[in-house]
């Protein structure tokens, strides 16, 4: 087991498959890791499973407990939980524990956090303002500073440029979204070439930060059939996204212009990028379901602190059934201690 700081990981919506994937989470990597502390409700995830749960007081105790038990910082659910069945009165509880995962790599106790599922509607209920985990989790972390981008041509500010930006992963593809949950009729008027520059900007930073690609390669996807075919079939190319991807250009960044979405995640076509700037959900999220549709993860870049989660939501229909698979989970939880491996490594040589 390593001897960085384990992650944090909350527990999500009670209600959900979060549990239930936490425990199958735990006996999958108990002993090659990473480490991970729970933040939530200990007597809720005993019922879960049958895997064994102990109650932490600190971080640093879970490294200890971790190859027999899943150590928690146990913080209770405020009302009775029944799989399946969302509800506002859970909401104080879910928010609680982000906020201890969030504080814990604030103080350099967690190396990463990692997110179980959450549900919108029930927090929103609640009075939760945030439209989602990303956006409340760049509000929490808004005045720490951005950890440097240590190698690469990408003249970035010495910080680096902040998020959020939601980028998706499965096994060799990468996308990270310009809009996300924007209806498709909207799309067109809500992208900008400044907006497009930031996510770029932003995930070149990251490849380079959180990947280990020193050079990084940016593909960027159009948004009309044929990418317009030379505007007969749509201008955007030619207008915002084009012009967007020669200043990523001009800032050093390896970026083509926009090229056709139909041909761009085969696989002889994702040898030649690190990543895709997607410009609208599905065109993002088809190609990753369609690659590793179990073990997607969804990466917050742009956060001064390191974060992923699952690629999937609360799963209220099979909640407590025991069906619920923990692939995005794993998934998730290996690529957090990876980053958060690379981070501290180029903290302690910078």
């Amino acid at each position: 087991m390593s001897r960085r700081p384990p992650l944090a990981l909350s527990l999500g919506d009670p209600a959900g498959i979060g549990p239930e994937i936490i425990c199958a989470a735990w006996q999958a990597l108990r002993t090659s890791g990473p480490v991970f502390v729970v933040t939530g409700d200990a007597d809720l995830l005993a019922t879960a499973s049958s895997a064994p749960v102990r109650r932490i007081d600190s971080m640093d105790a879970g490294p200890g407990v971790f190859p027999d038990a899943i150590p928690v910082l146990h913080s209770p659910v405020d009302a009775a939980v029944i799989p399946g069945r969302g509800d506002p009165a859970h909401a104080a509880a879910v928010v609680r524990w982000i906020e201890t995962g969030v504080a814990l790599c604030r103080s350099g106790e967690a190396a990463g956090l990692v997110t179980a599922p959450i549900a919108k509607a029930p927090l929103y209920a609640a009075g939760f303002g945030f439209p989602g985990h990303t956006e409340f989790l760049a509000d929490l972390t808004a005045d720490m500073p951005m950890p440097g981008v240590t190698s690469g041509r990408t003249p970035s500010p010495a910080r680096g440029r902040r998020g959020p930006v939601m980028m998706l992963t499965a096994r060799d593809l990468r996308v990270s979204l310009v809009t996300i949950h924007t209806p498709l009729a909207a799309v067109p008027a809500a992208l900008t070439t400044e907006a497009i520059v930031r996510v770029g900007e932003v995930t070149a930073q990251a490849l380079q930060r959180d990947f280990g690609i020193v050079r990084p390669r940016l593909a960027m996807a159009g948004l009309n059939p044929h990418a317009g075919e030379s505007g007969t079939i749509g201008r955007e190319e030619i207008e915002i996204i084009n012009p967007a991807a020669a200043e990523l250009r001009s800032m050093g960044i390896d970026c083509s212009d926009a090229r056709p979405a139909d041909s761009l995640f085969h696989a002889e076509a994702r040898a030649g990028f690190d990543a895709v700037i997607g410009q609208y959900h599905d065109q993002a999220l088809i190609p990753v379901k369609t690659i590793d549709f179990w073990g997607g993860v969804n990466v917050s870049l742009g956060l001064p602190i390191v974060r992923t989660s699952p690629d999937h939501g609360v799963g209220y229909d099979i909640a407590g059934r025991g069906l619920a698979r923990p692939d995005s989970l794993i998934a998730a939880l290996r690529l957090a201690g990876e980053t958060a491996a690379r981070r501290l490594a180029a903290a302690t040589t910078a």
